[in-house]
């Protein structure tokens, strides 16, 4: 692979391949590689959001799961925040 310098006094090529300025001998593809592989992984966060779609490793057809998912858990959490403080009345009656 070559390089193009740009200082040589300091060491600093560009990697034509990627387009980066980077130091003599260091590449920084095995970096890049991995921030595609996280910017899949965030988007995919992101998109978990809105409730549409489906995950990025999830089944074929699942796209409303994350609907469904959201009610049960918004359920769940409304009954326990509803019980203690159903709880707290009745012993505050006592």
């Amino acid at each position: 692979m070559a390089y193009v310098q740009v200082l040589p006094e300091f060491g600093l090529v560009v990697d034509p391949m990627v387009g980066i300025v980077t130091t003599a001998g260091v590449s920084y593809t095995p970096v890049l590689e991995q921030v595609t592989e996280l910017e899949k992984i965030t988007d995919d966060l992101v998109g978990m959001l809105s409730g549409e779609g489906n995950f990025l490793a999830s089944f074929p057809n699942r796209e409303g799961v994350l609907n469904v998912a959201g009610g049960v858990t918004a359920f769940w959490y409304g009954m326990a925040i509803g019980l203690l403080v159903a709880g707290v009345v009745v012993l505050g009656l006592l």
